[in-house]
């Protein structure tokens, strides 16, 4: 609770700090910290964002009273984040994604294998050993940040990223791994798919993982994944 900082970001929202290193302690504070904001809002509030290491409270500077914007909601903001004292351990939701590592699914699995000296089998074990953490959502609706990879399957981003990367599938990019919810450009190392269904705008909410939940990755057939995928 040292390293914390407060900055502005543009004229109608505020990034706090929760100093640099990327763990679950930090990211654990900072949702604690989301929760106690969306639980009771301050004037002006509009929504906040969690990320790794950080919280960006975006407000209405029209709403929130008399003086300057930027400094009434740093104060409240201070205020806020100096009186949790302690942070509450929310109860995990664990979800199970199937995943198919076949090669029709994984078109860069043979490439992270040989990066790290190791086999297929191999890949898919480590990747689908942990239980992993959603530090926050970004990138595109639904897209989860997912960390405590094992580090023996990271392998860096591609060099040129592809113009089209399907619904459901799995890459690595760095020491992190994420599921792309839409077809949409992207560079991570694609070693699989779900046929789970990540957003939905008409779901509630809509996204099927939620920042602070844990997640399990379940290897699949091609035959389990098109049983799935009709059942979406």
């Amino acid at each position: 609770m040292n390293h914390i900082s407060f900055s502005p970001l543009g004229d109608s929202a505020i990034v706090i700090e929760f100093g640099e290193n990327i763990n679950l302690e930090t990211n654990n504070r900072i949702l604690e910290m989301n929760q106690a904001i969306t639980n009771q809002p301050f004037l002006g509030f509009i929504e906040a964002v969690p990320a790794y290491t950080t919280l960006t409270c975006f407000y209405d500077p029209v709403c929130v009273g008399t003086g300057f914007p930027y400094e009434t909601v740093k104060k409240e903001l201070e205020q806020r984040v100096y009186s949790l004292s302690t942070f509450n351990k929310r109860n995990e939701k664990i979800i199970d994604i199937p995943v198919c590592y076949e090669n029709d699914y994984s078109m860069d699995i043979e490439y992270v294998a040989s990066y790290n000296g190791l086999t297929k089998k191999e890949v898919i074990h480590f990747h689908s050993e942990t239980l992993y953490h959603v530090y926050f959502l970004g990138f595109a609706p639904g897209f989860p940040f997912l960390g405590g990879m094992n580090e023996k399957i990271a392998t860096p981003r591609r060099p040129a990223p592809r113009l089209k990367v399907p619904k459901g599938a799995v890459g690595i990019a760095g020491k992190q791994t994420g599921v792309y919810p839409f077809e949409s450009p992207g560079g991570w190392q694609i070693i699989g798919r779900t046929p789970l269904e990540l957003f939905n705008p008409d779901r509630t909410p809509p996204s099927l993982l939620l920042p602070g939940d844990k997640v399990r990755f379940t290897p699949i057939s091609k035959q389990e994944f098109d049983l799935l995928e009709g059942k979406q």
